[in-house]
């Protein structure tokens, strides 16, 4: 300790320690204020100075140790083995994807997917005629998906790019041509639809030639294979030029040693609890595995092939499904292989502490900014009442304070009008990462409040309709089921529970619910329209009252509707009439072709010969959100 910091410790003056050091054997004028004092000197100047001496060691933040998992180093070549292709299938939704992998695999997945569009990422193993077998990941089409195709991309080694032959390069095939690159994958082109009579392959070619896709025609690297997934032609073909693709590539994978793979999707399963499908990268899968994904761990009790047969071990490049999980971890997951439970607890409380600590940094950051926002404010409040006498002051913050009063019960109802709360509930992760994603486009804020209160996998629960019935909101299920019990219980509480197969079907319901919230907007709709031939004025009792002698050009005048003068194409009254006559009769219609006289209800307004009378009534029209999501 300095003789500063003991004199700032015991808040005296710096002299006050040199007065306490005389006549002790201590040089004084060899100290200066950053000398460092013994602790027998410390003690003796507290002890001169009256003061009690404690002696306590600064506490230091224990640094955890970092516990989680890694992969592997680089296995040994001579330990590397031949293995199949991962091959993902892209392209733009309803080019043909689905039925290209139905006829591969000869099996009606197409059939069972809502509107013949894929929802989420199926893995499946085809074995061809000649032995070899290829891994297929069947990726989405939709706009929806666009992070689910990220994903495929990651994980394959090959990308069958499908184009329709009659339809083109459309957005989803741009934005799989960028996938593929960002992974860095060669890809394979599938022209499908040949079939068809307005195909032309060629014209696709031209196309992707802008994308910087040059076909073996035009030059380029990218096998193009013509094809009709429907009719079952060249689909032999398309297999073969991946297989000599792959063999180009030389794949290999070390068979050994702890599992590594790849989450590719996950969902709940009623009887089975949480499930995976995974791509293995490296090493064997056994049952009785430890594996860890995310922040969730499994013993491996059960797996399966993409037809649901059980299965004993996974090799690289094999789609498996996985049963054991003691939580759902998300797609996309890293998996990773662990010597025992314990080790696998302590990755995962590793990884939830690290995610714990990033939040804790994130909310001192948001603090922080918040606490220079207030001063900022406080500050800004000071200047403004800072020349101010006292009683000003008083009164106006006085009129604030009324201002920021709670709000009454009609303000209240139209504010809450004004938001939309929504649980969304999806069959899988994948899916539910979709809907997401969709809503992170809202963008429509100042209209109706979007509030996501809850999202997760699986069926609708009790727990939801209960959430749902206290926030107000919505429960919107994707895939997955409400039971009847469920249903009832959500009618009772005046809960809406909205269930969908297809993810537009979803996302235009939610449009329609946000536009629900909106107040209606009124719209004019033109009754009838006259011109003005002629003004005079009438004496009702001793006043005058200006008239207009009119003729109908369009439609016809009825009094108990509004009406408005237009002067040079601007309105200058709106308003109703007080007469409408024809010759001297009273009456309430006018039809086309028929001269009348009026008055308005406004005396002060003064006609002008040319002045156009519209007849006009308002009706509410229901108002539509402006959230456009991009499909």
């Amino acid at each position: 300790m300095t003789v500063e910091e003991l004199a700032n410790a015991m808040e005296k003056d710096i002299d006050c320690v040199y007065e306490a050091l005389m006549n002790t054997t201590i040089n004084i004028d060899s100290l200066e204020a950053d000398s460092h004092l013994d602790e027998v000197w410390i003690k003796e100047v507290i002890k001169k100075a009256g003061m009690k001496f404690k002696w306590s060691k600064l506490k230091q933040d224990k640094v955890r140790e970092n516990k989680d998992a890694v992969r592997r180093p680089q296995a040994d070549p001579a330990l590397l083995t031949p293995r199949s292709p991962v091959v993902t299938i892209m392209g733009h939704v309803d080019h043909g994807k689905t039925t290209l992998l139905d006829k591969l695999r000869k099996t009606q997945v197409a059939a069972m997917e809502a509107g013949g569009i894929t929802q989420h990422i199926g893995a499946f193993l085809v074995s061809l005629p000649s032995g070899e077998k290829i891994t297929f990941l069947d990726t989405p089409g939709h706009a929806a998906f666009s992070a689910m195709r990220a994903r495929g991309a990651q994980v394959t080694d090959i990308v069958i790019l499908v184009v329709a032959a009659d339809d083109g390069v459309m957005k989803q095939t741009v934005e799989s041509i960028q996938h593929a690159k960002d992974a860095q994958v060669p890809i394979v082109l599938a022209i499908n639809k040949c079939d068809k009579a307005e195909a032309d392959p060629e014209k696709v070619k031209k196309e992707l030639l802008a994308y910087d896709v040059v076909c073996e025609d035009y030059g380029g690297d990218v096998q193009a294979v013509h094809v009709s997934a429907l009719m079952g032609d060249n689909l032999m073909a398309l297999a073969e030029a991946t297989v000599t693709l792959a063999e180009m590539l030389e794949l290999k994978a070390d068979p050994t040693g702890l599992v590594e793979g790849t989450v590719i999707e996950s969902f709940t399963d009623k009887g089975r609890g949480p499930v995976t499908t995974a791509i293995i990268q490296r090493g064997t899968l056994r049952k009785g595995s430890i594996l860890v994904a995310g922040k969730s761990w499994a013993k491996v009790r059960l797996m399966f092939d993409e037809n649901g047969k059980t299965i004993n071990e996974a090799c690289p490049s094999m789609p498996v499904g996985i049963i054991g999980w003691r939580d759902l971890p998300s797609a996309g997951d890293e998996i990773l292989e662990v010597e025992s439970e314990p080790r696998a607890r302590e990755v995962v409380d590793w990884r939830k502490y690290e995610q714990e600590q990033e939040k804790n940094k994130e909310d001192l950051k948001m603090i922080e900014e918040k606490r220079k926002e207030h001063q900022e404010a406080h500050r800004k409040a000071r200047e403004k009442y800072g020349t101010l006498h006292w009683k000003e002051r008083s009164f106006i913050k006085y009129q604030e304070k009324k201002k920021q009063k709670l709000l009454k019960p009609k303000e209240k109802a139209e504010r809450d009008s004004n938001v939309l709360p929504i649980i969304i509930k999806g069959d899988v992760d994948g899916s539910v990462e979709a809907i997401l994603d969709i809503m992170d486009t809202y963008d429509a804020s100042h209209e109706c409040e979007l509030e996501l209160i809850h999202f997760g996998v699986g069926d609708i629960s009790e727990n939801d309709v209960n959430l749902a019935e206290t926030f107000h909101g919505v429960i919107y299920g994707f895939n997955v089921n409400a039971g009847n019990v469920i249903q009832q219980s959500a009618a009772k509480k005046g809960v809406k529970i909205k269930l969908h197969k297809i993810i537009y079907r979803l996302i235009e319901d939610l449009q329609g619910e946000l536009s629900s919230r909106l107040p209606c907007t009124v719209e004019e709709h033109v009754v009838g329209e006259a011109s003005i031939l002629a003004t005079f004025s009438v004496t009702e009792g001793k006043k005058k009252v200006p008239v207009a002698g009119c003729r109908v050009q369009k439609g016809q005048l009825e009094k108990p509707k509004k009406f408005k003068l237009i002067r040079n194409g601007h309105v200058i009254w709106k308003g109703s009439l007080t007469s409408l006559k024809h010759h001297k009769d009273d009456i309430s219609i006018i039809k086309t072709g028929m001269d009348c006289g009026l008055s308005l209800d406004d005396e002060k307004i003064e006609f002008t010969v040319g002045d156009e009378i519209v007849c006009y009534e308002e009706k509410e029209v229901l108002a539509k959100t402006s959230w456009d999501p991009g499909f």
